[in-house]
């Protein structure tokens, strides 16, 4: 698959199969992240790898809680204002949001060191760079992902479940957790999300 296939073919995907991805081929898409640009030309970066529905299930379980009240107060309430296709979107994915992070069988957690500035609370705009750098190299294990035949789906954590997540790793106070990252097989009847052109 070429460069501008692979930008064609990634998509978000919520539904998985059991299917499991190895290790090696994990550490070529995790590779990746190390390719992408960063900020002072550090990669102050590490990866956490859950695998294990039960382990999964622990660093998660915030989440029906937090996706219940979107439901419930936002999504209902931004039915009428919001674009049509986006609407759908969550409608399919909020639902989805505990349970893809299981299914998938494959967690990784991308924690980010802080040199000078918190990462979600930059000084000015130069120091949003570390925040571009995090998301630089997601995005190069998302296309990685693809490359290798495999589908991903992000959450970005809301609420307490930074700060459960990072108390339950043990991560140090300097680093920033960005998402939680569901790595696996698409499911035969995988739902995808129609795409905006």
């Amino acid at each position: 698959m070429d460069f501008y296939q692979v930008l064609e073919k990634r998509r978000t995907i919520r539904d998985f199969s059991d299917k499991e991805v190895t290790d090696d081929v994990l550490k070529k898409v995790l590779s990746a992240a190390f390719k992408a640009p960063t900020n002072d030309h550090l990669r102050q970066f590490e990866f956490i790898v859950v695998r294990g529905q039960e382990n999964i299930a622990r660093l998660v379980s915030p989440i029906a809680e937090n996706t219940e009240n979107i439901q419930q107060n936002r999504l209902e309430a931004a039915a009428d204002v919001m674009d049509k296709d986006e609407h759908a979107m969550f409608v399919d994915a909020l639902p989805k949001q505990q349970r893809m992070l299981m299914q998938s069988n494959c967690l990784v957690l991308p924690f980010f060191r802080q040199k000078d500035y918190p990462l979600c609370h930059p000084a000015d705009q130069s120091s949003l760079n570390y925040f571009a750098s995090a998301w630089a190299a997601v995005e190069n294990i998302l296309l990685a992902a693809t490359a290798e035949g495999l589908a991903c789906a992000f959450r970005i954590p809301i609420g307490n479940e930074p700060e459960y997540v990072k108390k339950l790793v043990k991560a140090p106070e300097e680093y920033e957790f960005t998402c939680f990252l569901a790595i696996g097989y698409a499911a035969k009847n995988a739902h995808i999300c129609k795409q905006k052109g």
